[in-house]
C-alpha cells in the first residue's frame, strides 16, 4: 500500500511529470514491484507507518470515507449490500479496522507484506474472527473471486501498479463484485501529468490520467469527491466510485 504523501515543489513536478507512467518508469517492471515489496518491509507495522508519518489524519480520512460509502449502502434498488468487504493494500487492517468492519459482515483482506497481515489479526482484536481471508499478494497478480464482494475498497495503492496492470485490476475486480456492488477507489492525485516517487517505487497520477484508465477498465465512476481538512502540504486525495 501507498501511503499519504508530500506534494513536490512546482518545479520538480514540472521537471518529472509524464503523461503516462510508462514514460516514468526506466527500471522494469520486475525491479519496479520488487523495489515496493522491499521498501514496506521497512515499515513498522503501525498506523504511522501506513500512512507515511501521518498518523494524525487517520479520524478524518476514516470519517471521510464513512461519509462518502454509507451513501451507497442499504436496501432497495441500486443499493450497495453489506455481506462481505475486500480490503485492497490493506496493511495492518487501518480501514478494515475503522471502517469497513462496523459496516460489513465479513472483510477479505489483500496486501503485499505478510508482516502486516499477521499484526492485522492481532490489531484488529476480538473483531478478526470476522476477517474471513487474509490474501498476501501484490495486486498485479491477485484475483478476486467472481461475484464475492459488495465493496472493493482500494485506497492508497494504485500507484504500485503500472497502468496496464492497473486497468486489468480493475476489470478483475469488476468481475468480483455482487449485483450492485461498488469499487471505490481513494488515492492520491498529482496536478498534472504522472509523478514518480523513487523512494517507494510508486507514482501519482493525476484525474485526467486516472479517468481514463477507469474508463479503459469498462467502468463507470458514479460519484468523485475530495477528501476535505488535510494538511496541505500533502497531495489531494480524491475517492471515485465505480461501477
Amino acid at each position: 500500500m501507498t501511503d499519504s504523501k508530500k506534494r513536490q515543489s512546482a518545479r520538480a513536478r514540472k521537471q518529472r511529470s509524464c503523461t503516462k507512467m510508462e514514460d516514468c518508469l526506466i527500471e522494469d517492471q520486475t525491479t519496479f514491484y520488487s523495489k515496493a515489496e522491499h521498501y514496506w518491509k521497512e515499515v513498522p507495522p503501525t498506523v504511522d507507518g501506513m500512512l507515511g508519518g501521518y498518523g494524525s489524519i487517520s479520524n478524518i480520512d476514516i470519517n471521510g470515507s464513512k461519509k462518502f460509502l454509507q451513501k451507497f449502502l442499504g436496501e432497495g434498488q441500486g443499493k450497495t449490500g453489506t455481506g462481505c468487504a475486500l480490503d485492497c493494500g490493506a496493511g495492518i487492517g487501518r480501514i478494515t479496522k475503522r471502517l469497513l468492519l462496523p459496516l460489513f459482515r465479513t472483510v477479505d483482506l489483500v496486501d503485499v507484506t505478510q508482516e502486516f497481515l499477521d499484526k492485522a489479526r492481532s490489531y484488529l482484536g476480538d473483531e478478526a474472527k470476522r476477517v474471513e481471508n487474509y490474501f498476501c499478494c501484490g495486486l498485479q497478480d491477485f484475483q478476486p473471486q467472481p461475484e464475492r464482494y459488495d465493496v472493493i475498497w482500494i485506497q492508497w495503492v494504485i500507484g504500485h501498479l503500472t497502468d496496464d496492470h492497473l486497468v486489468e485490476f480493475l476489470r478483475r475486480c469488476r468481475s468480483g463484485l455482487r449485483p450492485n456492488g461498488l469499487i471505490v477507489v481513494k488515492d492520491n492525485v498529482a496536478f498534472e501529468g504522472v509523478i514518480p516517487d523513487d523512494v517507494d517505487s510508486s507514482v501519482c497520477r493525476d484525474l485526467n490520467v486516472l479517468h481514463r484508465l477507469v474508463a479503459r477498465a469498462g467502468l463507470n465512476i458514479i460519484c468523485e469527491e475530495q477528501q476535505q481538512n488535510f494538511p496541505e502540504e500533502i497531495y489531494q486525495v480524491h475517492t471515485l466510485a465505480l461501477r
